[in-house]
């Protein structure tokens, strides 16, 4: 992928630094610091920074997944009025992540047209990836975090006293129950796709789309008696599973070759989508168009940049996930 080096960009196709024997390894994360509503220390003990009105910025695409998980909690706890958003192109350039137009940074930063002008921000000899969503603090010039784990578990409760919206979807009580999940699910199915669309061989290919189609066959029979992942809550964990979900049929289906089946082939995974699709204002964080656009323009796994005109899918086709509300229910 694009990336830096010692400060300086570097240009290259998407992933290119992050296969190793024909396989795709994602690469880490690399800042991790919190947000908490008076800014003492997190749980671990960490420095963290205080949840202030317009201090943060994300710095999002509609085409990303990890952004898009982002873009989800800030809608769902109330926080379009506290923190602003910057959407870039969909296409990934030779630049990387692209701005239409510059954008505000904040008063100790200079408008920006390419994300990486972030990181150098931040670090002036940052190496590595470039990537969203960036949780940007304003005051400060710097990024906060770049993990969307991190972030989405940030915006879940850093700006309750700001919002009143105590709605936890990472509850005490169930996390046992959502890290499980969460580790099978981004493992084969968020990271799973991926790691089928980039692979380099053959055998990395088969092995990653079967696995895919393994860990959506398990969900699938999961779904048929619970309402939501983690039983009686909807949870971060439905919400980090519906990002991959949205996609799979636009995108990771044709130009990443997990093509075993459709997810509209799933009856059980098909009308969760549709649930979660449907639910208050996530609608709004999703956009087919900068998906396809984004992910067909990738040049190493489609040359000619053709961007289909399909699938025709119907996200606000009614669900049929009512007839599991005793076995679901969700508590606010």
């Amino acid at each position: 992928m694009p990336a830096l080096v010692n400060g300086q960009w570097v240009k290259g196709d998407v992933a290119a630094s992050e296969i190793s024997g024909g396989a795709f390894h994602r690469e880490a994360t690399h800042f991790h610091r919190w947000i908490t509503p008076d800014g003492r220390p997190d749980a671990q003990g960490n420095p963290a920074l205080p949840a202030e009105p317009g201090r943060y910025q994300l710095f999002v695409s509609y085409l990303c997944p990890w952004a898009s998980r982002t873009l989800i909690f800030r809608k769902l706890k109330g926080l379009s009025d506290i923190i602003r958003i910057s959407v870039a192109e969909p296409a990934i350039g030779e630049n990387g992540w692209t701005f239409a137009v510059e954008q505000d940074a904040g008063p100790k930063a200079p408008p920006i047209r390419y994300l990486h002008q972030l990181y150098t921000q931040s670090e002036p000899s940052y190496t590595g990836k470039v990537s969203v969503p960036v949780l940007w603090d304003r005051v400060e010039g710097r990024i906060v975090n770049n993990e969307s784990a991190d972030i989405i578990r940030i915006l879940n409760t850093a700006f309750d006293g700001l919002t009143g919206d105590n709605h936890d979807y990472y509850p005490e009580q169930l996390r046992p129950q959502i890290d499980h999940w969460n580790g099978m699910i981004y493992e084969n199915i968020n990271n799973g796709v991926y790691r089928a669309g980039f692979a380099k061989s053959q055998q990395a290919y088969e092995e990653a789309a079967t696995r895919v189609f393994e860990a959506l066959d398990r969900v699938e029979a999961h779904l048929e008696d619970h309402r939501y992942i983690a039983g009686q809550h909807l949870t971060e964990a439905d919400w980090r599973l519906f990002v991959t979900l949205v996609r799979f049929d636009a995108a990771y289906h044709g130009v990443f070759k997990c093509n075993i089946r459709r997810l509209s082939d799933y009856h059980n995974l098909s009308n969760y989508m549709r649930e979660l699709y449907q639910w208050q204002d996530v609608r709004g964080t999703v956009k087919i168009d900068h998906i396809k656009a984004g992910y067909y323009s990738i040049a190493h796994v489609n040359p000619t940049g053709i961007i289909p005109l399909g699938p025709l899918v119907d996200f606000d086709a009614p669900h049929d996930r009512e007839r599991l509300l005793g076995k679901g229910v969700v508590c606010r």
